[in-house]
């Protein structure tokens, strides 16, 4: 067997990549509807109707971002916060507390590295575009001409939004279970870390919510000037008549999807995380 690092896991980059597939191929139409709301202020009803209209053709379509990211990026959050908290664990005498907020920040920030495919995911998503783009990899070349900076509009929100969601995650994850009569099933074990991932996965995701519009509107242009998340911030206050009720335009979709999605990831984790041997890929 080869030498390796204790303080390294695959399993856990793994545990994250499945549950984060299982999770988007089920809520991306979910998603759509959401992000339309978000970038054109519109109510559930009128979201939907577009994309009725649009045809099933088009329900799937930016899948592959999404897909792409979002895999990588649970990847990352789970098996990133585990690698860093054995490692700080080895290497300081910091508090549980201290290590755990400091392994959920560092690996959310490695996260927001993947803001590209949150770009093109937009791009694709916005009807704007259908006519523009043949594909995701016709989306990504045509931003290439731009600059590889293009790729990056939008960071400042994620790199805002991923540290502080990574640490209430990790902090709460366990005690919100712990809440629950103790069950001796897996089924009501898997029931159990359904229901503390979706509650406390929408409640990250509400609080957020605004800064995921802010970034939707960074996101949604191509070439230009780039702005800042503040100006950019001020611009969709602006347009909607300075009024917060309409910065969570939404809002109920999102925490439904939220509600869903978290309650998704969370579960399959933990299913992934008990059938998968803690040396796996090691040998």
């Amino acid at each position: 067997m080869a030498p390796h690092n204790d303080t390294y896991r695959p399993k856990e980059f793994f545990c994250g990549a499945g549950a984060a597939f299982t999770n988007i191929s089920i809520t991306f139409p979910i998603n759509k509807v959401m992000f339309r709301q978000q970038l054109h202020g519109i109510n559930v009803y009128r979201a939907v109707g577009q994309l009725k209209k649009e045809g099933l053709w088009c329900l799937y379509r930016g899948y592959l971002p999404p897909l792409a990211q979002k895999t990588t990026s649970m990847s990352i959050m789970f098996g990133m916060f585990d690698h860093y908290k054995k490692y700080l664990s080895e290497n300081t005498n910091w508090s549980s507390l201290t290590r755990d907020v400091t392994a959920a920040l560092m690996a959310g920030s490695i996260e927001a590295l993947l803001c590209p495919f949150e770009r093109i995911q937009t791009l694709m998503l916005d009807k704007q575009y259908y006519g523009h783009f043949r594909n995701t990899a016709h989306a990504s070349m045509e931003l290439m001409s731009y600059g590889a900076r293009e790729y990056y509009r939008g960071f400042s929100c994620i790199l805002l939004r991923n540290g502080p969601s990574n640490v209430a995650f990790f902090l709460c994850r366990k005690p919100i279970k712990d809440m629950f009569p103790k069950s001796d099933s897996e089924i009501g074990n898997t029931c159990q870390d359904f229901v503390s991932g979706a509650v406390l996965g929408a409640s990250i995701s509400t609080v957020f919510y605004p800064l995921n519009v802010v970034k939707t509107r960074m996101q949604s242009t191509m070439g230009g000037e780039f702005i800042g998340m503040i100006d950019a911030f001020n611009i969709v206050f602006m347009e909607r008549n300075r009024r917060w009720s309409k910065m969570f335009r939404g809002v109920n979709v999102n925490f439904t999807r939220s509600l869903l999605s978290w309650g998704i990831i969370n579960a399959s984790y933990e299913i992934y995380s008990k059938h998968i041997p803690d040396d796996f890929l090691l040998d």
